[in-house]
């Protein structure tokens, strides 16, 4: 089959085309086999450290050619190998000559190869192989069937078969396994259970990468081992608090964070760390006293300084290019110190800048730092007191609703969740973000297809119904509508369910708001109540679903919509003899608001109340075992008494 070649590479080439890039190709199909052998080898020769004779060969049609040759069971194996390392050297020109191998077919004939007795011919298609998927051009697909690469390298001995090369006399064999390890374990249980107890030469696997962690081993084992380690940790197959998690692994990630090391180092050092420590609270303190951890982190943001200990040009300019990355890489480590422990926040709160340098992350024009950024906020927004301090000096909120307005839906995921801690009632920075048109914004993220938007959104605006004045909660039953409420209360994700539900509850306390709301949109809530009572739902959501019950059962007119409604007294009566004490006290709570004396109507609501058997239940209810259940019956039957 015919090469295909993009027109643009095709037109500036070929008029370089010369004689004797056609003499090469010539000899290839020359019919003395030793003619063609010593051909390519002169090929070979000529295509080294030269991409213009590269892409002159592959516009004659060499790559066609050389891959017949090299799948020809006729041809001798030295030509086979030679076509091989030539279509390597092809490879290593620029990203076009990839993308022509790759529409020749080549990964199939390559891997055909690997199936060859003779090693030199092996090597060669794999150094040819490993050129071609090292291009960012190669759909790593191309070398899988299925999904999941890890699994299938497991199954098929991967772990067995490279566990011996990490005690090879060459380093650069026990990096490159040591490297395959560290990404067969990221997030894999199966693969890192398995490795805790595989053995090498009487050692264990995790010994043999303690050892590599040493000081004295290159950085780049160090760091390998460190990622291994923290992989194995994170899948459950080491514990957190094992000694070579805690006085070596971390130790160690928090050294490579140190300035004395390379842009990329601090980078993977702080990232791997990062994901060590992110859902541990021992770690994270142990972690933040190490080193001076958090002030050295804050150097990651003035990189590279005007007194650089950079003499080299290159590398500098590599540096510039690249130091987003290190600022991605603080933030993401700061997310995970602050996860939990308030000290931890303060201290991270009071390094130079802080905040600034965070409100700056939120509109770099580098999407992984914004994204680490808010991750970064999210995190420090746990807290109460610096939501009351150090959140409402900066006016955090502009920059977060910023965020929200355009932005693809990872960051929009993270950015809403740190808004829900915004929205809390003691959070000074609530009153603003109402006034920038919030609410429209919410109740548009509880329409996404995401589910987290959704569960955010519904979150944030049940935070913003809790104590709010009528007027806020209007607007938002305004903005989400009953047609979407239903939708939400219909969701089949029972978080979305619950944090409506709570959304509602919200919405109806206070007599006057329960009222208000009921009078206008009291069909359409009974209706949902009754839906939910009647589903096949868990013991908190129909929890939920009461208490709504009991919150209108609290308005003065709003009362009159269950007594009217025989169907929902029902329900009532039946979920005070259910099983679970938690919703018998939660019908309990609808029942007492009914029959409260001190208010009018009560005569004849606990004279309908009667009739249907409730004194009896309650009777029965306060000779309970349960003594919340056994109070709350006496105090209902003491109002028949009064």
């Amino acid at each position: 089959m015919a090469c295909v070649l993009e027109a643009p590479l095709r037109m500036s080439v070929l008029s370089e085309v010369t004689a004797s890039s056609r003499h090469y190709v010539d000899r290839l199909f020359d019919l003395d086999p030793q003619k063609v052998l010593q051909g390519v080898i002169d090929m070979k020769n000529a295509v080294i450290g030269n991409n213009k004779q590269k892409a002159n060969l592959i516009v004659l049609g060499a790559v066609p050619r050389l891959l017949y040759l090299l799948q020809q069971e006729t041809s001798s194996t030295e030509l086979r190998t030679e076509c091989a390392v030539v279509l390597g050297s092809l490879a290593m020109g620029t990203e076009n000559n990839v993308k022509s191998l790759l529409d020749c077919h080549i990964i199939p004939a390559l891997l055909q190869g690997l199936l060859s007795p003779d090693l030199k011919f092996i090597e060669a298609c794999l150094r040819c192989l490993r050129t071609i998927f090292i291009s960012p051009v190669t759909p790593e697909d191309l070398l899988y069937t299925g999904p999941d690469h890890q699994t299938i390298l497991f199954n098929h001995g991967a772990v067995q078969n490279i566990a011996h090369l990490l005690v090879s006399t060459s380093y650069k064999v026990r990096m490159q396994a040591l490297k395959c390890f560290s990404v067969l374990a990221f997030e894999n249980p199966q693969v890192s259970m398995t490795l805790v107890n595989v053995s090498v030469d009487g050692e264990l696997l995790p010994q043999i990468f303690v050892k590599m962690l040493q000081r004295d081993k290159p950085i780049e084992m160090q760091l390998t081992s460190a990622k291994c380690l923290t992989s194995m940790c994170r899948a459950g197959a080491i514990r957190t608090d094992d000694s070579c998690i805690v006085l070596k692994t971390l130790p160690c990630l928090v050294r490579m964070c140190s300035k004395e090391r390379l842009l990329e180092e601090r980078v993977e050092g702080a990232e791997t760390l990062a994901y060590l420590i992110e859902t541990d609270v021992e770690l994270q303190r142990i972690a933040s006293i190490t080193d001076h951890l958090i002030v050295m982190l804050a150097d990651y943001f003035k990189y590279p300084s005007s007194v650089s200990a950079i003499t080299d040009i290159k590398r500098l300019d590599h540096d510039l290019k690249h130091a987003h990355e290190l600022r991605q890489a603080a933030f993401k480590l700061y997310a995970s110190l602050g996860a939990n422990d308030e000290d931890i926040r303060k201290k991270i709160i009071e390094t130079e800048n802080m905040m600034d340098r965070i409100v700056n992350g939120l509109s770099e024009s580098s999407i992984k730092v914004r994204l680490a950024a808010v991750r970064c906020l999210h995190s420090l927004s746990r807290s109460v007191q610096q939501l009351r301090t150090s959140f409402q000096d900066h006016a955090v909120w502009k920059p977060l609703m910023k965020v929200l307005q355009n932005a693809p839906n990872e960051i929009l995921v993270v950015a809403s969740s740190t808004l829900c801690n915004l929205l809390l009632e003691f959070s000074p920075s609530k009153e603003p973000i109402l006034e920038s048109g919030a609410i429209e914004l919410l109740c548009s993220l509880t329409q996404s297809e995401n589910l987290a938007l959704r569960v955010n959104g519904i979150w944030a605006l049940m935070n913003m119904a809790f104590q709010a004045e009528q007027k806020i909660k209007s607007d938002i039953l305004r903005g989400l509508s009953t047609e979407q409420l239903f939708q939400l209360l219909s969701d089949s994700d029972v978080n979305v369910l619950m944090k409506t539900l709570g959304l509602l509850r919200n919405l109806l306390s206070t007599r006057p708001h329960i009222d208000h709301i009921m009078s206008t949109h009291g069909k359409q809530i009974m209706q949902a109540v009754t839906l939910i009572l009647e589903g096949e739902h868990n013991i908190e959501v129909k929890e939920q679903t009461l208490c709504i019950l009991a919150n209108i059962a609290d308005g003065t007119t709003a009362k009159e919509l269950i007594m009217t409604n025989d169907d929902i007294l029902q329900k009532i009566k039946y979920y005070m003899s259910h099983s679970n004490a938690k919703l018998q006290l939660a019908a309990m709570f609808c029942i007492s608001n009914l029959i409260w004396n001190e208010e009018e109507g009560s005569q004849e609501r606990q004279d309908k109340l009667r009739d249907m058997g409730i004194v009896d239940i309650l009777h029965k209810l306060s000779q309970s075992s349960d003594p919340n259940l056994c109070d709350k019956a006496k105090t209902a039957l003491q109002q028949y008494l009064a």
